[in-house]
């Protein structure tokens, strides 16, 4: 008699697509509970173990000026719990100051949907951005408007400086990282780990290994979400960090060298081990490019013992999806670093970025509140939220796991490196369908092309990039 895992895979039914899925977007609220990227195993989910700050009212560190009459348009992309979050830190802006404030969703294209607004002449106050290329291509406009002394003040005593010259163009700061995250991360399906012996991963060669053990057990190892381009930037920059390092990525990053460059070429052939590999992900190639990312999660555990596959790569705010799939996060739901490519394990990070789109008192005013830790305050102790702001007390936090996520941001000083897809122009880097999420879905689909891949990313690189 077959055991539930082995059952699993032949019982399979290659019309379960993610159409049959519940969708949630890939920016959804984290859960309350997640692990850092620099915590060697997983952290045990609990509730609060009675040593947060949780539901304090914020310090106040930063005096705002009256706004009264006045009022304020801001956009992300956040929906759901995410915007709900965000709105009570709103609120609070608004008690402080007297100013009204209304939220806009902008949709995944915030490029599109700000330079709509532009083109109208009405667009939003602030907008939160998620790329950094975008914020470069905002200041290159004229559309987004330097900060302040009083937010220059806020990010030099509360933000280190890396995060400070993520935030600026050509010398000048335009932006306040409120938001980040990390995008280094394994999460996995701990039945199908304990069926098929295996364990977590340090380096590629072990992570590959043990996929082929869950393989062999009868479980797909690995699920991609490939329907959604920037999961496989992602995939791409922690083989290149790790493999390559740092000075090489910022070079790449900044089209300092070229794509059809010898380590991008090493990069692609190392995830080709796993991309262009029988057996090791979820529904194979074909399967991997119809799968959204929400739903390359489900497949991991919307059935924790029988699942469609043993594990999921992406960034701590997949926790969401994790809780939304079902499972119990620390039990049949746990994560690991992302295993070493090279001589170090990479850190990935991500982040959303607040600039000024007009140049009033108001717009200053917000980014100010949202550069000091008053602001930062309001979300973290409501959970799903990570900040750099190292004046933030860690005791905010509602549990133990997201202080250690926080503290491994702030111990990280500048050691890290910004999404190299997010720093790109967003026609390269942050547009469905061209640039590099196209060319990386056709690499999925064919991984044997390496070359052609490469020429693909290049001739779209220096037509994105200018040069």
């Amino acid at each position: 008699m077959l055991t539930p895992l082995r059952r699993k895979r032949q019982q399979r039914r290659p019309g379960q697509t993610r159409q049959q899925r519940t969708r949630r977007s890939a920016r959804a609220a984290l859960a309350l509970c997640s692990a850092g990227a620099l915590m060697l195993t997983a952290a045990g989910c609990g509730t609060d173990d009675g040593e947060a700050d949780s539901g304090s009212p914020p310090p106040v560190t930063v005096k705002l000026p009256n706004l009264k009459g006045k009022h304020l348009e801001v956009t992300a992309v956040w929906t759901g719990t995410e915007q709900k979050n965000f709105t009570k830190v709103l609120k609070e802006f608004e008690k402080r100051t007297g100013a009204k404030v209304s939220f806009v969703p902008s949709g995944d294209d915030m490029a599109g949907f700000v330079g709509s607004k532009m083109a109208g002449g009405q667009p939003p106050d602030v907008a939160l951005v998620g790329q950094v290329g975008v914020l470069r291509k905002f200041a290159q406009k004229g559309w987004a408007k330097p900060v302040n002394a009083a937010t220059k003040a806020q990010l030099s005593k509360n933000f280190s400086k890396g995060w400070q010259e993520l935030g600026a163009y050509k010398g000048k700061q335009y932006g306040v990282y409120f938001k980040v995250s990390n995008k280094s991360l394994i999460w996995y399906n701990t039945s199908a780990f304990e069926y098929a012996g295996a364990r977590e991963a340090k380096t590629w060669k072990d992570f590959l290994a043990q996929a082929q053990l869950i393989s062999d057990s009868g479980t797909d190892p690995v699920s991609v979400g490939g329907a959604d381009g920037w999961t496989l930037t992602d995939w791409f920059e922690n083989v290149y960090l790790s493999q390559a390092g740092p000075e090489k990525y910022d070079q790449l990053a900044q089209h300092k060298i070229k794509w059809t460059d010898p380590s991008v070429t090493r990069a692609l052939k190392t995830l080709a081990e796993l991309w262009g590999a029988k057996g090791l992900l979820a529904g194979g190639r074909s399967g991997a490019l119809q799968t959204a990312f929400p739903d390359s999660v489900v497949k991991a555990f919307a059935d924790a013992a029988q699942p469609d596959a043993a594990m999921v790569f992406e960034g701590d705010f997949a926790a969401a999806n994790v809780s939304d799939a079902g499972a119990k996060l620390g039990s049949e739901a746990k994560v690991f670093p992302f295993p070493k490519v090279g001589a170090t394990a990479p850190v990935v990070t991500g982040g959303d970025v607040a600039v000024a789109l007009k140049d009033s008192e108001a717009s200053q005013a917000l980014l100010t509140f949202l550069a000091s830790p008053d602001a930062a305050h309001i979300w973290a102790q409501a959970g799903g939220f990570i900040s750099a702001n190292k004046k933030l007390s860690l005791s905010v936090y509602p549990n133990e796991p997201l202080r250690k996520i926080a503290k491994a941001v702030i111990d990280a000083g500048d050691n890290f490196r910004f999404d190299m897809s997010d720093q790109a122009p967003a026609s390269f880097g942050g547009k469905p369908a061209q640039g590099e999420w196209k060319a990386l879905q056709d690499f999925l689909k064919n991984p044997k092309d390496v070359e052609g891949i490469q020429r693909q990313l290049e001739r779209d690189a220096a037509k994105a990039y200018g040069n």
